[in-house]
């Protein structure tokens, strides 16, 4: 497997990009302002798209990729969630008031987009490739993804606060080597990141030291503006790992 960071900031501004990541070239793990860095070529080679949660800094490209690219496409694309999430983006999204509806246009027998529920747990294969849904504590119902090559997994927590059900499943990968955690808010900002259910550097710590395995450890969807304080107490509030901050453009092989 190969995954590309096209975004990984808890907002926009300059070159920050917000949550989608390209796995090899027809797989996104969330769409956030990310996906519009890709080429038209690049856009058409995603088929499938496994969304976190139903906020609009992890779907915001969705809407826009379909209609981009929906009339050079051969099959649908695919969209995999929670049930939860797949009522927000029908209800909320592709409800023909914000955006069309795909999943009937441009006709119902051949729409330029499908979805495909899944649940916390359940593993889907493609080619070879094992994604499965972990469970996440959002505000909103929402999953992490775990991917898995068969050499070596990662884990991808999506938005979440303190979540003992992640580690539980998390300990028990034999093969993980990354691990990318969001931390969201600097501990000035404690009490929003409980409130919205997202991490700081001290709940960080908290949870990172329920990990069990040896693991790289990437910090994700950091704020505009704090990204270097919240770093700095990252590196204050942990010692036995050593998290960097995930950039714009990097790139995991395993």
């Amino acid at each position: 497997m190969k995954l590309k960071i096209l975004g990984c900031s808890g907002g926009i501004g300059a070159n920050l990009r917000t949550t989608a990541m390209l796995l090899d070239d027809d797989v996104l793990i969330d769409a956030g302002t990310g996906v519009g860095d890709l080429t038209l070529d690049e856009m058409v080679r995603i088929d499938h798209v496994f969304v976190t949660h139903s906020h609009l800094d992890h779907i915001c490209s969705i809407p826009f990729l379909v209609d981009t690219v929906g009339h050079r496409r051969n099959t649908p694309l695919m969209v995999y969630a929670i049930g939860e999430t797949l009522d927000a983006l029908r209800t909320h999204l592709f409800n023909d008031c914000i955006w069309p509806d795909f999943t009937i246009l441009p006709q119902p027998e051949a729409p330029y987009l499908q979805y495909r529920e899944i649940t916390r747990g359940e593993t889907v294969s493609l080619a070879g490739r094992k994604i499965t849904a972990l469970a996440a504590n959002h505000l909103v119902p929402a999953v992490g993804y775990c991917l898995d090559s068969g050499a070596a997994s990662l884990v991808f927590t999506g938005d979440t606060g303190p979540n003992d059900a992640l580690w539980e499943f998390v300990n028990g990968i034999v093969n993980l080597r990354y691990l990318i955690i969001e931390t969201a808010f600097s501990n000035h900002d404690y009490a929003i990141a409980m409130a919205s259910r997202h991490l700081c550097p001290s709940l960080f710590a908290e949870e990172i030291r329920k990990l069990r395995l040896p693991a790289e450890i990437f910090i994700t969807h950091l704020k505009p503006g704090d990204m270097e304080l919240t770093m700095s107490e990252v590196a204050n509030a942990v010692d036995a790992c050593q998290p960097r901050m995930l950039e714009h453009g990097q790139v995991f092989e395993f």
